[in-house]
């Protein structure tokens, strides 16, 4: 009887420096049946890159030969493989600069394992149902269905109006479900370039958007502040 064929374990890379670091993670992702491929520069991670074709990239900032910010430039020429960088703390601006950059997530250090694969999976996950989404005008989370080609809402399966700036604000959302969507890039594709520094008008269209999203106690959680970045369309683990 011939052999089943196994199914091939999706690939990570990491592009880490610190060896204890790598060591840690790679310990953890070979436990969740990971395949690791791991680099400590920046020139050696974009060369695993294309020769790996890895399903996701971790990347720390602070490289020795090149920052984190000039790899996410450089591989978003031609690659939109998700990316996750590992950001120490305090560095908010570098950290939206990588976000607005084409980086699809980040995880500050110190951090949790347990957060840290909370982020790997959402981004697999989201990876997997991407296909799909492109080509489908429905989008379906939690309590929420969203049909752009009716330009119709549902939350809890009843009909819920939402005004055009919540609506607007809620395609750009699901466009970039489980991905960190900067303040800078909400306001500029809802409200236009004019008013990139408005973030208290976002704010208050948020929590509008928020009230109809998640109207009950019975609601999941998926309006996500993540401080002084942006917001996300939080995929449940079970998604």
């Amino acid at each position: 009887m011939p052999d089943l064929i196994r199914a091939k374990p999706p690939s990570i890379l990491l592009i880490e420096d610190d060896a204890s670091i790598r060591q840690l993670l790679r310990s953890v992702l070979t436990a969740e049946k990971w395949q690791v491929f791991e680099a400590d520069t920046g020139a050696s991670g974009i060369d695993l890159i294309i020769r790996q074709q890895p399903q996701i990239v971790l990347l720390d900032l602070g490289l020795p030969d090149r920052d984190g910010l000039s790899v996410v430039k450089e591989v978003r020429e031609w690659s939109q493989v998700p990316i996750l960088i590992l950001s120490a703390e305090g560095q908010e601006e570098i950290k939206v600069k990588c976000l607005e950059a084409g980086a699809d997530d980040y995880v500050t250090k110190p951090f949790g394992v347990g957060e840290l694969m909370a982020r790997v999976g959402v981004a697999h996950r989201r990876q997997s149902a991407d296909a799909s989404a492109d080509s489908s005008p429905l989008f379906e989370l939690s309590q929420v269905k969203l049909d752009r080609s009716q330009r119709k809402v549902w939350v809890h399966g009843v009909e819920t109006h939402l005004s055009p700036i919540e609506y607007k604000l809620l395609c750009v959302l699901a466009q970039y479900a489980g991905r960190v969507v900067t303040h800078r890039q909400l306001l500029s594709e809802v409200w236009g370039e004019e008013y990139t520094e408005d973030t208290q008008y976002l704010r208050v269209y948020v929590g509008y958007l928020r009230r109809k999203l998640e109207p009950n106690q019975d609601s999941s959680r998926l309006l996500i502040n993540e401080p002084r970045i942006g917001y996300r369309l939080a995929i449940p683990a079970s998604a």
